[in-house]
């Protein structure tokens, strides 16, 4: 079956053909190259309209079938109420009442907390602080609840879009999957229309905000219809929560935290002028068929029963591999041509020296102004900054949301943005790159233009601390 690739690349063959072959006998007949279309037309009438007719076709073929453009009206992140920040003493207190913990459980969990990265302001969820301290599925629903009502209702009053508008709802949500779906939880709250298209994305771990955000962009490019996709980007960690003794599996308990995060996005063209950013260009690579890929993070059950996710020592080796793995497809998409160059110069060179030199890493900073570095724990951003050869500039979005925040899983990225945001440090025509990894082992890169000069809105999360923010104790 011919694809709409293949008959797009015969049309630019066809033109380009057409246009050598004028071009050609205009140099060797040194007639003058509107001459030779005005011969053409006088003397073969029939197949000047023909190839007229092909060309006219071909435009008109390639105006209607191309991608429409893909912006970011606006995002909104949420931020939990005060009485449920999670400080060092607060975690201390709970896992001390939790009776399934032994004295080197508390001990490790301690240990892992210290050197997180984490400050004592991120958030816990509802149950944390109950007097039961069961996690339950009321207890995540209501922490699903909370993230999601909140966010979308910041975002609606900022891009003033009639819920009825709403076409598409993507929603995401790495491990928690009620029933009704978490879309059937906003189509009831939100009254939204019959015959709008909903989708619940899991499994994918902290990569499936990235994800969702390039499954919008796709629905939406094909669409021929102008429509508008709202993506809410969540996760629910009460039943996440680990009562056994694996320490691979402890490790969620100390880093992951509440967040959550929505986002409109349109296929409008008139909407340019008041949207954020333009989606430039996505990619996402599965490296799942490797086994040690696969098994980096994995939720399962002990010997005992209990279910937790557990991260495997593999987990940093993993990403480090997998992410320069995802760069090789993504650099030649996004870096100036010197840096291409540069980089095929270096590939060349370590085979000749067959292996005693080896491949540079391309320098990101030249393609993007800033980059939203995944934040998925301390070692996760240190292992991105050694194989991008990265500064601490430009890793300090990343390293200061693992501390304010910790761990949101799939929203973290959009927390970063916000950081941006608040430091007003976004300008209108920068570019910026969001990266993401998650479960399974996937990659995720979007690539955005910016339209607006940041600007700090009531909602930002980073309101009332960015002043204290770059913290040099990380």
């Amino acid at each position: 079956m011919i694809s709409l690739k293949h008959i797009k690349l015969l049309q630019l063959s066809f033109l380009c053909l057409l246009t050598f072959t004028l071009l050609l006998h205009t140099t060797l007949s040194y007639i003058p190259f509107t001459a030779v279309v005005v011969r053409l037309l006088s003397t073969h009438l029939h197949l000047s309209v023909f190839l007229s007719i092909c060309i006219l076709l071909s435009i008109f073929y390639g105006l209607k079938t191309r991608p429409n453009p893909v912006f970011l009206l606006n995002y909104a992140c949420y931020k939990p109420p005060p009485h449920r920040k999670c400080s060092y003493d607060v975690a201390e207190s709970f896992v001390r009442r939790n009776q399934h913990f032994t004295q080197q459980t508390l001990e490790f969990m301690r240990n892992i907390y210290l050197k997180s990265g984490l400050g004592d302001e991120t958030y816990a969820p509802p149950f944390i602080f109950g007097e039961d301290s069961t996690p339950t599925l009321k207890c995540a629903i209501q922490e699903a609840q909370e993230g999601i009502f909140s966010s979308i209702d910041a975002l609606l009053s900022k891009t003033l879009i009639d819920p009825l508008s709403i076409d598409i709802v993507i929603v995401t949500s790495g491990s928690f999957s009620p029933s009704p779906s978490l879309s059937s939880l906003i189509v009831n709250r939100y009254n939204l229309k019959p015959d709008v298209k909903t989708y619940n994305l899991s499994g994918m771990g902290c990569s499936s905000g990235v994800l969702s955000i390039d499954f919008a962009a796709r629905v939406l490019r094909s669409s021929r219809k102008v429509q508008n996709a709202l993506v809410v980007i969540t996760e629910s960690i009460t039943l996440n929560w680990y009562c056994g003794d694996n320490r691979s599996m402890l490790v969620t308990n100390c880093i992951f935290r509440v967040g959550c995060a929505a986002a409109m996005l349109t296929n409008n063209p008139s909407r340019r002028r008041v949207a954020k950013m333009e989606l430039l260009d996505t990619l996402r690579t599965h490296h799942g068929a490797d086994d040690r890929s696969y098994r980096a993070a994995f939720q399962e059950e002990d010997k005992k029963g209990y279910t937790g996710v557990a991260l495997t020592k593999d987990l940093i080796r993993v990403a480090g591999v997998n992410l320069s793995e995802h760069i090789t497809i993504l650099a030649p998409r996004v870096l100036p041509l010197s840096q291409l160059v540069y980089y095929a110069y270096s590939v060349v060179m370590a085979a000749v020296t067959r292996g005693e030199s080896k491949p540079a890493m391309p320098d990101f900073t030249t393609a993007f102004e800033h980059m939203c570095v995944h934040t998925g724990g301390k070692a996760v951003i240190q292992q991105v900054a050694r194989v991008l050869r990265l500064s601490d500039e430009v890793t300090e979005p990343a390293r200061m949301s693992l501390n304010r925040f910790g761990n949101t899983s799939c929203s973290l990225v959009f927390y970063e943005l916000a950081y941006f945001e608040a430091k007003k440090r976004v300008k209108k025509g920068d570019k910026m790159w969001m990266i993401a990894f998650g479960t399974g082992f996937k990659v995720g890169s979007l690539v955005w233009k910016w339209l607006q000069n940041s600007a700090q809105e009531f909602d930002n999360p980073w309101n009332d601390c960015i002043q204290n923010y770059p913290l040099n104790a990380w």
